[in-house]
């Protein structure tokens, strides 16, 4: 096919002509207001980008494995290490559930170390793995000089190849302060302990013996500018300290991981994890390494636990296979997906499983490891990466001007800072300008889940605390079926008058807003009259009543509803869905007690009815 005479036929449209046809679309709209998102990092995002958007991004014009290495360092595939979490601490049990999980198309096992803390012990949970082809990784160990050691010990001892061995220790002195807000021991101490696991790595080049987890701070509400740009400012700190003690730069980098969180912002997550491999590249330049191992950073993602829900649990399973593609597609080199029960209790074998085949069918079937930097030339993504990287990285200089990221974690900047976005995360999800499917909207009314939480996960650290974003409306709804056990379920009844079209989208406005808390709707087929709206009403005997009608009838059908309801039933709150703006005096003189609307604060109005209803 001659390309060139087929694209003669398509004469190329300017920005201008792009520009002149939405202005008319929009018939006077404010082009910022509708169509400019302004992102919880503080940027803009505009609705469309071009080739021309690109021109002034330098490092489109390098290819994968090249420096800055924004599109990877893999110049042959996309592959990355399946990693699968075990929870399970009894070092026999979980040996068990890691050698079946590598036979079913995991690649790499996180374990939890917190009893492995002697030789024996590390022997039993390694039994059977060949650390010449599967990676392993260490969680909440109790000492890592000790585990170090037993672990080069165990490498030797069966004869592995040093080169070939994988994973990580979770060592991270920095994150530990800021989440207990004290050091192990001393910061001096804590900090000498990664000269001393550095030079005990010797050989395992892949093996990483500093792991800056930027994870925590996602999941402690920071936005992604501040995840990436605090686990820089960690990093820094880590490579300063060690080169200022005589060691070179590149055995320092190229032994250290971040673990970052992808969560369900699709392209954003995408884009951090090309902007985190430009800002590694450009902050470890600084250092003038002898070897480019040095710019090559392992990155490990761990999907969010922020975002998981304890209601429609299923719907977790939604959201891990995007944020598996986020990461695949950004160039992860290790992912770890979230059991969809992670919220409620210990995983088992169904939940690991699934978390475990959204990447194998990512691989296998989607073949989202065959091609290097899938994301290369997408105007969207390439503008969303080079957005993420400036103010990042600004952050990540102003930090390091006012004294570097010890300082900010102990003069506690940074964990104001994360707690104020954390703030702003919060009232997104209470307004629900971010939704939590099933949570705070479209809820599955009768479902119930008080009967199967097998565990409840709160942070109780003195320090920046983790928590879910769905924790808040999650207690209300554990509240009211609490109450239900052995009370009835607080109902909400739709009083549906006039208007069709409006009355049925207001009916589902209300039963998605109550349902949140796990109220029963009823929900009549609707009434040509208001006398038999409410006399259907009283023979309910409802805890609310809603009116659902248009705003031009609220005038007339509305305060009439309100006067008959509250002459028949005066206990029982009246509520309208909607707000009514020319005629709300009208309604609460007729005795209206509220008014339902987008703008209404759904977490606070819910905790209110709660207070009202459940005594």
């Amino acid at each position: 096919m001659n390309d060139e005479k087929l694209f003669t036929e398509f004469p190329p449209v300017t920005t201008e002509q792009w520009e002149a046809t939405i202005n008319k679309d929009l018939k006077g709209a404010d082009y910022e207001k509708k169509l400019v998102w302004r992102t919880d990092e503080g940027f803009q995002v505009r609705p469309y980008y071009r080739a021309e958007n690109l021109q002034d991004l330098d490092y489109l014009k390098t290819m994968p494995n090249e420096f800055p290495y924004t599109r990877g360092t893999n110049p042959h595939d996309n592959s990355w290490e399946i990693v699968q979490e075990v929870e399970e601490a009894d070092p026999t049990k979980a040996n068990a559930i890691a050698v079946d999980a590598l036979k079913r198309g995991a690649t790499c096992i996180a374990f939890n170390a917190t009893n492995v803390d002697n030789a024996a012990a590390l022997e039993t949970l390694l039994k059977g793995i060949d650390l010449n082809v599967n990676g392993v990784q260490f969680n909440h160990v109790k000492n890592y000089l000790d585990l170090m050691k037993n672990f080069v010990a165990y490498v030797e001892k069966n004869n592995f190849d040093k080169e070939k061995v994988q994973g990580s220790i979770n060592f991270d002195p920095l994150i530990y302060r800021l989440k207990h807000n004290k050091f192990w021991k001393s910061a001096e101490e804590d900090m000498q302990q990664a000269l001393q696991l550095l030079e005990m790595n010797g050989c395992m080049k892949n093996f990483k013996v500093i792991n800056v987890n930027g994870i925590t701070l996602h999941n402690a509400g920071a936005t992604i500018v501040q995840e990436l740009a605090y686990t820089l400012n960690m990093a820094n700190e880590y490579l300063a300290f060690c080169t200022e003690k005589g060691l070179k730069p590149e055995k320092v980098a190229s032994r250290m991981q971040l673990t970052l969180s992808v969560g369900s912002n699709y392209f954003m997550e995408i884009a951090k994890l090309r902007a985190a491999r430009l800002l590694w590249s450009t902050m470890v330049a600084q250092y003038k390494p002898a070897c480019d191992c040095a710019y090559k950073i392992h990155i490990n993602t761990v999907a969010s636990t922020w975002n998981k829900t304890l209601y429609d649990p299923y719907v977790n399973m939604l959201r891990s296979t995007t944020e598996g593609m986020s990461a695949a597609i950004g160039g992860s080199d290790s992912i770890s997906l979230q059991p969809f029960d992670v919220a409620y209790k210990e995983s088992d074998e169904f939940s690991r499983r699934i978390s475990r085949n959204v990447q194998v069918i990512l691989k296998e079937e989607a073949f989202m490891d065959r091609v290097v930097d899938p994301a290369a030339g997408s105007y969207y993504i390439e503008n969303l990466t080079n957005s993420i990287a400036e103010n990042a990285w600004k952050l990540f200089q102003s930090v390091e001007q006012q004294g570097g990221a010890l300082k900010a974690i102990e003069d506690g900047t940074m964990k104001a800072a994360i707690e104020e976005s954390c703030q702003k995360r919060d009232m997104n999800i209470a307004t629900r300008r971010y939704i939590l499917l099933g949570t705070n909207q479209y809820p599955n009314i009768n479902e119930v889940m008080a009967d199967k939480i097998e565990r409840v996960i709160k942070d109780e650290n003195e320090g920046l605390k983790t928590y879910r974003g769905a924790m808040a409306f999650e207690e209300l709804r554990l509240e009211t079926e609490k109450y239900a056990k052995n009370n009835h379920r607080p109902s909400v009844y739709l009083l549906k008058l006039g208007n069709l079209a409006m009355r049925q989208a207001r009916a589902g406005f209300i039963t998605n807003f109550f349902g949140c808390a796990g109220y029963q709707i009823v929900e009549p087929a609707g009434f040509a009259t208001v006398e038999e709206g409410v006399k259907a009403a009283g023979e309910a005997k409802p805890d609310l009543i809603v009116v659902c009608s248009s705003d031009d009838e609220y005038a007339t059908l509305g305060v009439e509803a309100a006067q008959q309801c509250k002459a028949q039933f005066p206990n029982t709150p009246f509520l309208v869905a909607g707000n009514p703006t020319e005629c709300l005096d009208a309604l609460k003189a007729a005795g209206t007690d509220d008014f339902i609307h987008v703008r209404v604060n759904i977490l606070e109005s819910l905790r209110k009815y709660n207070q009202l209803l459940l005594k």
